[in-house]
């Protein structure tokens, strides 16, 4: 099937000029369902370059401490993990492969979950993107999660912040028409976790990562 953009009609894009920002109750859901409630949102970056954002087009679910794919798998609490302990709605920003991947702290207190953005449909800021990213193909500039913190100039630093406020922040975007379901990519060596259907993407979206 041909793969497609999120459309934005007169009316939705007079509202995301002035973009309504998600507050924690937002945040409060169970992971699987912030995972879903997460697609079609608009994440925003701010920095002295300039502001970029994209609607938020894949996700993943990660459910510690009985998750074996979960960085706070038996409740691993490190420097690394130590942000997916606080309350949902906080940055938790981790190295892998020298890319920076962005995730939503989910979960009560003491309850480590997160979720992973995966990809994002680029909206503002695409001339930025592309300076970053060094490409022109606009659907190559954030169709990962690496990608996506690049183009968008997420990094380690805003690892502890919340998406409630500037410079890094989620808002009301679009409700997607369909969303698909399967399983989690790159964890092969988790055991059963690695079938767990927690990845969750607007359909036939031509910005879901490979």
């Amino acid at each position: 099937m041909k793969k497609s953009i999120l459309h934005i009609d007169e009316q939705s894009m007079q509202a995301l000029e002035a973009p309504t920002l998600l507050t924690h109750d937002f945040y409060e859901q169970p992971t699987i369902e912030l995972a879903k409630s997460l697609l079609g949102c608009l994440l925003i970056k701010e920095t002295k370059q300039g502001v970029t954002s994209g609607f938020i087009v894949e996700t993943e679910a990660y459910i510690g401490p009985d998750d074996r794919a979960a960085h706070s798998f038996n409740n691993r609490r490190t420097k690394r993990t130590e942000i997916m302990f606080h309350e949902a709605g906080h940055v938790y920003t981790y190295v892998m492969h020298t890319h920076c991947l962005l995730n939503v702290v989910s979960g009560n207190v003491d309850q480590p979950e997160a979720v992973l953005i995966r990809a994002v449909q680029p909206f503002k800021g695409k001339e930025l993107m592309m300076q970053r990213r060094q490409t022109a193909v606009e659907r190559n500039l954030t169709s990962g999660p690496g990608k996506l913190t690049k183009a968008m100039g997420i990094t380690m630093d805003d690892y502890g912040k919340t998406f409630f406020m500037p410079p890094l922040f989620i808002a009301r975007g679009i409700t997607p028409s369909a969303i698909s379901q399967g399983p989690r990519i790159g964890i092969p060596n988790t055991g059963e976790a690695k079938d767990y259907p927690w990845r969750f993407w607007i359909t036939n979206n031509a910005f879901v990562s490979k």
